[in-house]
C-alpha cells in the first residue's frame, strides 16, 4: 500500500534530498544574483554573437517540433517537450528585448514578445500543464473518424 502511495522509503529520501539540495541552490542564488548585478559592466561584447543567437531559434525549432511529434504520437514526453518549448520562448524574449537597442530595435523586439514568443510560450506551458487531456481529445478526434479513412500525411 505504501508504495502506491509514493511514500517508499526509497522515494521519500530522494524527495528530501531534492528538497534539501533545490532548496539550497534556490537561496544561494539570490546572494550571487545580487552580486552579478551590482558587479557585471552594463555592457559587454561577445565574440560569437553571430553563433548565439541562430543556436538558440535551432533550439526553440527542435523544441518546438518535439512538442508537435509528442501531440501526434500522444507521446508521455508531451509535457517536457512542451515545457522545453515554452522555457526557450520566454528565453527568447527576454534576451531579444534586453539586448535590443532603443528605438526601433527595441519596439520591434518587444511586440515580437508579446505578439508572438510570450504566447506561444504560455501556449506550450498550457499543453504540458493539460497534456494527458489533450491526448485524449486526439484519441477522440482520432476514434471518431470514419473507418477507412486515414489521417493526411506529410
Amino acid at each position: 500500500m505504501s508504495s502506491q502511495l509514493g511514500t517508499q522509503p526509497s522515494l521519500l529520501r530522494l524527495r528530501h534530498w531534492a528538497f534539501v539540495i533545490l532548496g539550497g541552490v534556490a537561496i544561494a542564488l539570490l546572494p550571487w544574483t545580487a552580486y552579478l548585478s551590482i558587479t557585471l559592466p552594463s555592457e559587454h561584447q561577445s565574440a560569437h554573437w553571430d553563433v548565439v543567437w541562430p543556436g538558440l531559434d535551432v533550439g526553440i525549432a527542435l523544441a518546438v517540433a518535439a512538442t508537435v511529434i509528442g501531440l501526434v504520437r500522444l507521446s508521455v514526453h508531451l509535457p517536457v517537450f512542451a515545457s522545453i518549448a515554452g522555457t526557450l520562448l520566454v528565453c527568447d524574449a527576454w534576451f531579444d528585448t534586453l539586448t535590443s537597442r532603443p528605438g526601433s530595435e527595441l519596439a520591434w523586439a518587444a511586440l515580437e514578445a508579446l505578439v508572438a514568443e510570450l504566447p506561444l510560450a504560455a501556449f506550450c506551458f498550457w499543453i504540458a500543464v493539460d497534456a494527458e487531456a489533450v491526448a485524449v481529445a486526439r484519441r477522440f478526434v482520432k476514434a471518431s473518424r470514419p473507418p477507412g479513412r486515414r489521417e493526411a500525411t506529410g
